[in-house]
């Protein structure tokens, strides 16, 4: 079995778990090549060798696992995101477990899903065009923000450093949303709108019921509030009702479509998956890229039961999965 791990030393806390999974994974006659990304690195330079190996991991938060799936979205090659972020909501909205030693496992038996990956794309205020890839959201408004603010105390208070920065913007500002789903428009007003592959945030909270990676679609979310203290009532029913089917989600407006396009009465802030682009923007677009990427899935996943099944490596010294 021959592994490349890519992993962002810079992720999360600094933890040594990548080094568990590693020492979990290899066997006798394995070769596993251990790259660290750098800023002189991106992530297509990281894996432009990925089709030489079995497997591919992905180590560090959920904007290095994103850049690093967009890198190989279409090779069909198999890719365990491994959380070593802060937040690491791929690997929650995957249903994988966390634990090093079950990833490992997982990876030698080989299970794999095809998973969507979206694209989106803005003028800045400069004119400049950009178009990035997201794994999980992207988004204007109020959460992009947050990002920002969070950012100098990320590194010393984790997801912390979030609800720090929205105890000192407890009004945010309300614009004017035109969203156009697939052709189909409409008109919200509200602070922040949301373009979601997944919809789980921490606390295992479902923005929207039913949004997954696997329908060849992405979720408009357009929070329809005229300032913070009104997210208490969503986010209380989302600790009461996780998954958002019984009680549903107020002040929410949801759509869902491939190809999306966002207007704004006025320039607002933009975030890819939870990363502040440092701009702001009156227009971007957004479409789905269906089943581009290829993930390792394990028994806890409820990708699993659409997975791809192939002839694992063996050498697994614990109790296997059920395949």
């Amino acid at each position: 079995m021959r592994t490349l791990i890519v992993h962002n030393p810079k992720s999360g806390f600094g933890s040594d778990a990548i080094y568990q999974f590693q020492r979990a994974l290899v066997r006798e006659g394995d070769e596993c090549v251990f790259r660290l990304l750098s800023p002189q690195m991106d992530a297509a330079d990281a894996v432009k060798d990925a089709k030489g190996f079995d497997v591919v991991v992905i180590s560090g938060g959920d904007g290095t696992a994103s850049s690093v799936l967009m890198a190989l979205a279409g090779s069909g090659v198999p890719t365990c995101v491994f959380p070593s972020g802060t937040a690491n909501l791929f690997n929650a909205n995957l249903g994988n477990t966390p634990e090093p030693q079950s990833l490992a496992r997982a990876c030698r038996i080989g299970k794999t899903a095809d998973v969507d990956l979206g694209v989106i794309s803005w003028t800045d205020d400069k004119g400049a065009a950009h178009e990035r890839g997201f794994a999980l959201m992207s988004g204007t408004g109020y959460d992009a923000q947050l990002m920002q603010a969070a950012l100098p105390n990320k590194a010393a208070l984790g997801q912390a450093a979030y609800y720090a920065a929205a105890l000192e913007n407890p009004r945010p500002e309300v614009v004017d949303f035109t969203v156009t789903v697939d052709g189909q428009k409409h008109t919200c007003h509200g602070i922040m709108c949301l373009v979601a592959n997944n919809a789980m945030i921490q606390n295992e909270i479902q923005i929207v019921p039913n949004c997954r990676m696997d329908d060849g679609l992405l979720d408009v979310i357009v929070v329809e509030i005229a300032n913070a203290a009104q997210l208490i009532g969503p986010l209380f029913l989302g600790l009461v009702d996780r998954e958002g089917n019984k009680l549903g989600r107020p002040h929410i407006e949801t759509f869902r479509g491939a190809n999306i396009v966002v207007e704004t009465s006025e320039p607002v802030p933009l975030e890819v998956d939870g990363e502040s682009e440092g701009c702001a923007v009156t227009r971007y677009e957004a479409r789905a890229l269906p089943g581009a990427a290829r993930v390792i899935v394990d028994a806890m996943s409820p990708y699993g039961k659409n997975a791809q099944v192939r002839e694992g490596f063996g050498g697994t010294e614990d109790v296997d999965y059920p395949k």
